[in-house]
């Protein structure tokens, strides 16, 4: 009786949940997510931190957003420091090559110039009562809109047309290589993706992106064998590899050399 009323005057702690046994609310976890610059190789890198209770180790992401660093929630200064010098070289690279590879970004005027076919073509705008298909001429495309048409009306015109000169390479370059390979696309279809150049789909669909349409036919063709090379291995194996180089001997070279294009179509200024 007298431990029941010692119990109801002084009860036992019981332990709050969290690290360590300690309150979430008195932890003084720092931020999760946080901005911050380091001197890397020389130059000045900004990057996301993130912070994660889940992680053991430190990892490093490069995309079109920049470099995200993502440690452990109580990862040390000194520890986050290092690996980051470690990796300072392959680092800068990395943002080299995305910033290399960021669309170009075009004012759709009259005398600009729009990537076709691995060459660059000018635009000539012809403005007038009604709109029309636009018409390359050479090294021109010539296109066709109402007057008063502000520039987001000409890079329409200009993207319909490179969808339309897509959709006629694509039929012309899957059945040269379908014949090759011994394989039947179930269809072909354009893709407008941000970050493949095609893909295939266990179903034995191709999907090969419009912007392709900008780029020499080498890289094409290279595109174009590597979806069809997935009807008969659909993965990325040594024997997918062997397929490939069957009817493309320098893949290498080609799959090397799209890596310093991104597929977004250009956007207007």
């Amino acid at each position: 009786m007298l431990k029941r009323l010692r119990n109801l005057v002084n009860p036992p702690a019981i332990p709050a949940r969290g690290m360590s046994g300690v309150s979430p609310l008195l932890r003084n976890d720092p931020p999760a997510i946080e901005r911050r610059a380091e001197i890397l190789a020389g130059k000045n890198i900004p990057y996301t931190l993130k912070r994660s209770s889940r992680r053991r180790s430190i990892g490093l992401r490069i995309d079109g957003r920049g470099l995200t660093v993502c440690v452990p929630m109580r990862a040390s200064e000194k520890w986050l420091r290092t690996v980051l010098q470690e990796k300072a070289d392959w680092v800068v690279e990395k943002l080299e090559g995305w910033c290399a590879r960021k669309p170009v970004e075009f004012s759709w005027s009259d005398g600009e110039r729009v990537p076709y076919g691995g060459e660059w073509i000018t635009l000539r705008v012809v403005r007038g009562l009604f709109a029309a298909p636009a018409l390359r001429s050479g090294n021109e495309l010539h296109v066709y809109v109402a007057t008063g048409s502000a520039e987001v009306h000409v890079k329409q015109a200009v993207l319909h047309w490179y969808r339309c000169e897509a959709e006629k390479l694509f039929k012309e370059r899957v059945a040269h290589f379908a014949s090759l390979l011994g394989v039947m696309p179930r269809s072909v279809k354009i893709s407008a993706a941000k970050t493949h150049w095609g893909s295939c789909t266990p179903g034995g669909s191709v999907l090969l992106n419009v912007g392709l349409i900008r780029l020499s036919s080498h890289l094409v063709d290279y595109v174009v064998a590597h979806e069809l090379a997935h009807l008969r291995e659909l993965n990325h194996s040594a024997a997918f590899w062997r397929v490939v180089e069957s009817v493309c001997p320098d893949f290498a070279d080609r799959r090397k050399e799209l890596r310093a294009y991104s597929p977004c179509l250009e956007t207007a200024a």
